[in-house]
């Protein structure tokens, strides 16, 4: 199966690039071209080998799900003229991540497991196993960085350090409680539970935009509604959709970011086994059966695209 590991497009009034962790992104006038990649990342670091077909994957559940919260807030997205396309506004980012938390698990369980009872100075109930409810959803921010790890920071911090006016952070908090809402019922109507998420936004024209991703498997988790109590209070664990079994996968060979740690490089099997949970997950949150492009020049497949888009 093809991958898709990066782009080196040269378009017409291209003022800009910049290569992220999974998008390459082009600036062209006031519009912003992002090709979904087919690579994955986990703790911070891209691994060696891209997943065939993730990137489309990716960027159809994210225009999905951006086309279906419209009405909540504006997004940044104008047209996706590829299945790895996306383009939108070119926005000015707000340099923090809006992360929202349903059930104590991944980053915040592992947090909880440590011992330690707040997160991003918001308290966390004792006696929680990993994978319960929070009596309600909280949210625990992260200062966006251009490399490297994010940060983990509380809202009093953010606002004491002027990273963002208060009046747009407590527009972001509306936002990103009202999306989280949404997106737990687009859920539920698939038989899915909407764990977590992140959502990242800008500004245009002085209006906050939602950008990126979101409710896709690379910025949120999923648990199967069905079997989660009885798995819960078996202590089993949970039947989820996300790419928390490719850090689940690192960490037993050794590698969780940290300095001095080799990347181990994933077999043949676990790269077939990830394309195909990402395109389950997208057929199962999408309702949408997922339809693998097999060109077997998918570079020149996206420039046609974009330059027809563009033109």
């Amino acid at each position: 199966m093809p991958a898709i590991r990066e782009t080196n497009f040269h378009l017409p009034g291209q003022t800009a690039f910049y290569r992220g962790k999974v998008r390459d992104v082009y600036t062209v006038g006031d519009r912003l071209v992002m090709v979904a990649s087919d690579r994955i990342s986990a703790f911070d670091h891209v691994l060696p080998r891209p997943i065939p077909h993730k990137g489309a994957v990716l960027n159809q559940i994210a225009a999905h799900f951006l086309n279906a919260t419209r009405d909540i807030c504006p997004n940044w997205l104008l047209a996706t003229p590829d299945p790895n396309v996306a383009i939108g506004l070119r926005c000015e980012p707000i340099r923090v991540e809006m992360v929202i938390r349903g059930y104590l698990a991944g980053h915040a369980a592992r947090t909880y497991a440590a011992g330690h009872r707040v997160l991003c100075g918001v308290p966390l109930p004792e006696g929680m196993r990993e994978n319960d409810r929070f009596p309600g959803p909280i949210i625990t921010p992260t200062t966006k960085a251009d490399a490297g790890h994010d940060e983990d920071i509380s809202r009093d911090d953010i606002l004491a350090k002027g990273l963002v006016p208060r009046e747009v952070y407590e527009k972001m908090e509306a936002y990103t409680r009202a999306l989280f809402q949404r997106g737990t019922e687009m859920a539920a109507r698939q038989g899915l539970i909407l764990v977590d998420t992140k959502y990242e936004f800008g500004l245009h024209h002085g209006d906050i935009v939602l950008m990126d991703e979101i409710h896709t498997p690379d910025s949120s988790r999923y648990f199967y509604a069905e079997g989660y109590a009885e798995r819960q209070a078996a202590g089993e664990r949970q039947r989820q959709l996300s790419k928390e079994f490719v850090r689940e996968w690192l960490i037993a060979n050794g590698f969780q970011g940290k300095d001095g740690q080799t990347m181990p490089v994933m077999p043949d099997a676990f790269v077939e086994e990830i394309t195909a949970r990402y395109i389950e997950l997208y057929e199962k949150v999408t309702g949408m059966a997922f339809h693998k492009d097999e060109s077997e020049d998918p570079l020149g497949r996206i420039e046609r695209n974009i330059l027809k888009e563009l033109s």
